[in-house]
């Protein structure tokens, strides 16, 4: 079955196509510079139409949409779910919500990187705010849900998986640290054991590809069943509530 998948959890905007039956995988990608601003909006409608415009079939070559439901950006899932409820009922497809942290950790586990479960996957998104979403997997197993923590506590965790030397857990491995809250807190979770991949390492990027991996096993919902994971109240929000703290 041909699947198209996208992903606006980060600044990034990842779009692909794909059907294994006919060996079709596509991908595009919109990475804003430093400073830019991301353009799920202005971008995401006409990437995805440059993607259908390279494949035989088109729309009607597609038989499910899978979308990033984060955690992440609020501004990018609202963007990226709403297009993509309107895409499937319009189209009248069926849409899956795929977990963004299960993506980036699904694009180390393709790369050979805890493959045998050995190693846990640790997959960490900025979470802006001095925070970082996480989640983290050994194999097929999640060993972490995905939460928000601030990074004193994510290195913890990374002690917990099997860093921090590693002494005492029975020879594992030290977890794999991937994603864009990696590199900012990179020196801290270094430090508690965990491993990271260079800063230009395509394992840092959620990739669209593995969505459709994702989507392949899972079964599809009604679009409006489709909501995004927020793990917190949006920054806009938070930020209201430091400026008017209620009296207790």
């Amino acid at each position: 079955m041909r699947i198209l998948a996208f992903d606006t959890a980060t600044d990034a905007t990842a779009v692909a196509l794909s059907d294994p039956a006919v060996g079709l995988q596509l991908e595009l990608r919109d990475d804003p510079s430093p400073g830019e601003r991301p353009g799920h909006a202005t971008r995401l409608l006409s990437m995805i139409a440059d993607l259908l415009a390279r494949a035989d079939g088109g729309w009607e070559a597609v038989g499910q949409i899978a979308v990033g439901i984060g955690p992440g950006s609020f501004t990018g899932l609202r963007i990226g779910i709403a297009t993509a409820r309107a895409l499937a009922l319009a189209r009248e497809l069926p849409l899956v919500g795929i977990s963004s942290l299960h993506a980036l950790a699904t694009g180390a586990v393709e790369a050979g990187e805890g493959r045998d479960g050995g190693r846990a996957v640790l997959a960490v998104i900025d979470a802006r705010r001095g925070e970082a979403f996480a989640a983290a997997w050994r194999g097929p197993h999640r060993e972490l849900d995905p939460c928000a923590l601030g990074p004193e506590v994510l290195a913890i965790e990374v002690a917990r998986l099997g860093g921090a030397g590693g002494a005492g857990d029975a020879g594992r491995l030290a977890p794999l640290a991937i994603g864009d809250g990696a590199l900012r807190f990179r020196s801290l979770l270094e430090v508690a054991g965990a491993g990271i991949p260079p800063d230009d390492s395509m394992l840092h990027r959620i990739s669209a590809v593995n969505h459709c991996r994702l989507a392949a096993g899972l079964p599809a919902a009604f679009s409006t069943e489709v909501e995004p994971v927020y793990l917190r109240a949006p920054d806009a929000e938070i930020a209201d509530r430091e400026r008017h703290p209620r009296a207790t």
